[in-house]
């Protein structure tokens, strides 16, 4: 069996973006992928501005002492005032221009109107005082957004102020899905005798759906050989890539395997994982086909180490890297032959909680758990123990 490293390592290899990009208006670009770097045309902010409601001041003046003043004008965000006129201040808020002669701001809060149209202040000020300079924030020809960064809420807000009025990003990928085994209903349908819902099928498309993708989905197909064929060869032909639940062992009613050999070729089959073991990864018609266990946990938690990396490769991503931490244990552990992750939660004192029980088949686990514990294998660990924890919250969904 293939270790983790190996396994992401064969599924990662060769993969390149589509090369398919669109223009988008940037207003509605949310979640995309850039295909080209955003370079800023002006400096941010524009001009030297107040950060404060104030007053914009000359601070040689107050060398002598003088702390009462007139004041000459005043000067509002988006307009532009006169040159400050000599042994004057001008009223200024927040955002406005600094006139030309003044080189710092005094806030209100440190001035009392002592006259009509005059001011006094506490003390004098510092030159450059609660003043933003021209181009502390971009400067023009900086590279403010990458190739491969996703378009998130503040990444949309830079861009914007930069003038971006649209962006050239990946289209979405095309992922085909379908689940294999004739003990699969519907929420909705009756439920079979020995039957079980669907419920991979809710959390795959859920997932695919925070990853941007475009899915396409086939739902349950009958467990034979005829069906799966017809299901492989409709999705290699409208797809990115191809994946797949269930089907995935070697039983008698497990088709996967010998019709993805038929139509293309498998590269991999076993990760040295748990949950997760029966993992595929191979060809259909020259599609990239990823294959995951049925079993709801294993699907789950292989999606996230496995199919997750795939798909922001496909689409484009640049940084498909998990985010993780180092924290301690809060429970004994017994490590197996395979390298396993298990679902936990951080309780108050910052150590990591595990569910009750592991079984790949209980999905009440992942709702209990805010995240994974990456156990090497064959590690005896104790209470206290630092292991590597990946927050859900740390995948890029």
């Amino acid at each position: 069996m293939l270790t983790v490293e190996e396994a992401l390592q064969e599924i990662l290899r060769n993969v390149h973006p589509e090369a398919e990009t669109e223009e988008i208006v940037t207003l509605y670009s949310a979640g995309k992928i850039l295909a080209a770097p955003v370079v800023s045309p002006i400096q941010v902010p524009p001009l030297d501005n107040s950060q404060m409601d104030g007053y914009a001041v000359r601070s040689s003046e107050f060398a002598d002492g003088r702390l009462e003043f007139p004041v000459s004008e005043k000067i509002y965000a988006g307009h532009m005032g006169k040159p400050l006129k000599e042994g004057s201040v001008a009223r200024i808020f927040t955002g406005a221009p600094i006139p030309a002669g003044a080189d710092a701001v005094i806030p209100q809060e440190e001035a009392t109107e002592t006259g009509e149209g005059t001011v006094r202040f506490e003390k004098a000020p510092k030159a450059g005082a609660w003043i933003r300079k021209a181009g502390c924030d971009i400067e023009i020809g900086d590279v403010i957004l990458k190739a491969g960064d996703r378009l998130t809420p503040a990444a949309l807000g830079v861009a914007a102020s930069v003038g971006t009025s649209t962006v050239q990003c990946y289209r979405p990928i095309k992922v085909s899905l379908f689940f294999t085994g004739d003990e699969l209903s519907m929420p909705g349908e009756p439920l079979v005798e020995g039957g079980i819902y669907n419920s991979n099928r809710f959390v795959l498309r859920g997932l695919l759906h925070q990853l941007g993708c475009d899915v396409v989905d086939y739902g349950n197909v009958p467990d034979s050989y005829e069906a799966t064929l017809d299901a492989f060869r409709k999705a290699s032909r409208k797809s990115d890539l191809i994946l797949t639940s269930g089907g995935m062992s070697v039983g008698e009613a497990d088709y996967i395997k010998p019709v993805v050999e038929a139509l293309g070729h498998i590269d991999m089959w076993k990760i040295a994982v748990k949950p997760g073991k029966p993992v595929a990864k191979g060809e259909v018609n020259g599609v990239p086909f990823l294959g995951l266990p049925g079993n709801p946990v294993s699907s789950l938690v292989t999606f996230l180490i496995f199919a997750q990396p795939l798909i922001l490769k496909l689409s484009g991503r640049r940084d498909i890297e998990v985010k993780s931490y180092n924290l301690p244990l809060d429970f004994d552990w017994k490590g197996g032959s395979r390298r396993e992750f298990i679902r936990v939660r951080r309780n108050e004192n910052g150590a990591l909680e595990a569910y009750r029980t592991q079984n790949s088949s209980v999905l009440t686990s992942c709702l209990w758990a805010d995240g994974l514990a990456d156990i090497p294998a064959n590690a005896d660990l104790k209470k206290g123990d630092l292991v590597r924890y990946i927050p859900f919250s740390g995948f890029s969904l």
